[in-house]
Formats: structure tokens, sequence, C-alpha cells
């Protein structure tokens, strides 16, 4: 079964409209996608709300586990606190922060501000992870995401390595703005190897992780 907790429509970046980029993820074997458009604050009740209606309706026609989330993205770092509860409260289920990746101008901090936040599940391609960030993700249960997506996937040696080295769980996401980008099975596989896990680290990123996600926010 595939876990992918990063996705986008065209209600951020991405192509397609909700409904369809889960089916297509139905259709790819996804057994739980999260679809997380990028938001800021001001725009949350509208991004959150569609997706909220079009996860229950995919839910409930296919089966598929389809969580509307969002992932705060470019906020200064003192307001990251306050959008990830905002998302939460307005019934994000999944909420992850786009973290400092090497390919854009993220501001410094961002890292920390999201580990420090309750209302944080994942941290997007967190770039050049440091061992204080590593072990407060781990301290606080926050998923630490090696990524498909190009560009951000040049640093996941070292998230896997910091997440390892500091007992942080790991996930492998695909960061999908467009149908090709959805992972299989094997992407995903492939992802979390080449970043340096073993099979059994692997097992961990790709299934155990993600259900302890779900689990924690009473989604299993």
């Amino acid at each position: 079964m595939i876990y992918d907790f990063h996705t986008h429509t065209y209600l951020s970046d991405g192509v397609l409209s909700p409904i369809e980029l889960v089916r297509r993820a139905h259709a790819r074997g996804y057994g739980v996608i999260a679809v997380t458009d990028h938001v800021g604050l001001a725009d949350q009740a509208r991004v959150i709300g569609t997706l909220l209606e079009d996860c229950r309706i995919a839910g409930e026609e296919w089966g598929i586990t389809a969580l509307a989330g969002v992932e705060i993205t470019h906020v200064p770092i003192g307001r990251i606190g306050e959008a990830a509860k905002r998302a939460r409260d307005l019934g994000a289920q999944i909420v992850i922060v786009h973290g400092e990746t090497i390919v854009e101008p993220v501001e410094p901090g961002t890292n920390l501000a999201a580990l420090r936040s309750p209302d944080v599940d994942v941290l997007a391609h967190p770039g050049m992870l440091s061992e204080e960030e590593a072990a407060l993700a781990a301290e606080h249960g926050v998923c630490l995401e090696l990524t498909a997506r190009r560009g951000h996937s040049l640093t996941n040696g070292r998230v896997a390595a910091m997440g390892l080295a500091h007992g942080a769980r790991l996930v492998v996401d695909s960061d999908a703005h467009a149908p090709e980008d959805l992972l299989t099975s094997e992407l995903a596989r492939g992802v979390a190897l080449g970043a340096g896990l073993t099979a059994a680290t692997a097992a961990d990123a790709l299934e155990a992780n993600p259900q302890r996600l779900l689990a924690a926010r009473g989604l299993a």
C-alpha cells in the first residue's frame, strides 16, 4: 500500500482538481493520500473547505483514505505556529510545513518553527537538516520527509542520516503537482533506499511511520 502525505492540486500550483488527483492515486494503488495545497494564512478556509468535501466524497465512493491537508509555505517564521493552528482549527487533517529546501529562498528558522508546533505532522524537504532539528523532530514526533520531488530530493541523504541518528520518523512523499509525479511502490522504495536507508528502515518509512502518524491524529 502506498502512503503519500504531500500532494498538490490546482487550488495551489498543481494541475489536477482534488477529486481527479485522488482518483488517479487510487488507480495507482494508493491506500492513503493527503492533498496538501500550499497556503499562507488568508487563504486557508477556501482551500481546506474544498479539500474536505472532495476527500470525503472520494473516500465514500472509492474506499481510499483521502485526507484534506495543507502545506504552509513561505510563511514568516513568527507566524508558522499560528498558521498551523489555524489550519487544524479549520479542519485540516494533515498539516505539513514547507521546509528549508536548498532550491528555494525559504526563511532561515522555518524548520525549527515548524518542529516546535504541536499542530505540524510533517516537515517537508527540510534541506540541510541540523542535529538540533533532527533531535527536535524525534522529541515532538514530527515526521521528516524524504521526497521524490526533483531538486528538493538533493538533500534526502542528509535528512535520512540525521533522522536515523536521532531517532526521528522518516516518511517518503511525492510532492506531486501532476499525475506523472504520483508514487509507485517501486519508486517510493527507491527513494528510501537511495537516501541510504536499509531494507528495515525503508519499511519503517514506507509503512510503519505513516501508520504511526495516522494513529497519532486519530485517522487510522
